[in-house]
């Protein structure tokens, strides 16, 4: 729509963390798009327009490889930093304490699996692949498990790294804040799963 004081676009943006790009609210005020704008008129929700899926696809796809790349660098700066911490009572870095072992590899097993899901659907996106009613669930769901994971490496990342994490001026407490803001980008956690149950379950009756 153009750019009238119909549209109006607040100076709201004071978030936790994420882009500094920005992502102020935006305010219609009586606007009629002209009708030589509008592309097509289609019904709210999933559906197989080519419009709707074409802008859900890329968008699943793209954020789940935001917060997957913002997952590597929380594990590599996690590694990087237990072979510099040593401990106080051993002598040794934490890198060679067990529990901490355990915490990186249940990082790295976490992580490991969403580059490839990623690679495949994208293939398939480009390939228009034969999906069929399985596509919303598949990248709705691809996103969600991006973000759970993300989260979950940050917060070990975090507490492997120790307290140091915490100040602002840490790479990893900048990360901590960012991956925050994938649980409310589309598809949220209740739409995911709530996409996920119609797929396997069929519509909620009545």
């Amino acid at each position: 729509v153009p750019r009238t004081e119909q549209v109006v676009t607040r100076d709201d943006w004071d978030t936790l963390g994420m882009r500094g790009s920005q992502s102020r609210t935006t305010e219609l005020h009586g606007v009629v798009a002209p009708a030589d704008r509008v592309v097509r008129t289609v019904a709210p929700g999933p559906n197989p327009d080519p419009i709707v899926f074409g802008i859900f696809s890329v968008f699943e796809v793209l954020l789940a490889s935001v917060y997957t790349g913002i997952a590597r660098r929380a594990l590599d700066l996690a590694v990087e930093t237990v072979q510099k911490r040593r401990s106080k009572k051993s002598g040794t870095t934490y890198s060679q304490d067990p529990d901490i072992r355990w915490r990186i590899a249940d990082m790295a097993l976490a992580y490991d699996a969403l580059p490839m899901q990623i690679a495949t659907i994208a293939h398939d996106v480009d390939a228009v692949a034969d999906r069929g009613a399985s596509w919303f669930f598949s990248l709705s769901g691809l996103k969600h498990r991006a973000v759970v994971m993300a989260k979950q490496v940050a917060d070990d990342a975090m507490l492997v790294s120790g307290g140091s994490s915490y100040f602002t001026r840490n790479e990893l407490s900048r990360i901590y804040r960012d991956v925050l803001a994938g649980m409310f980008h589309p598809s949220d956690p209740e739409s995911a799963h709530a996409t996920a149950a119609s797929f396997w379950l069929g519509p909620v009756q009545g």
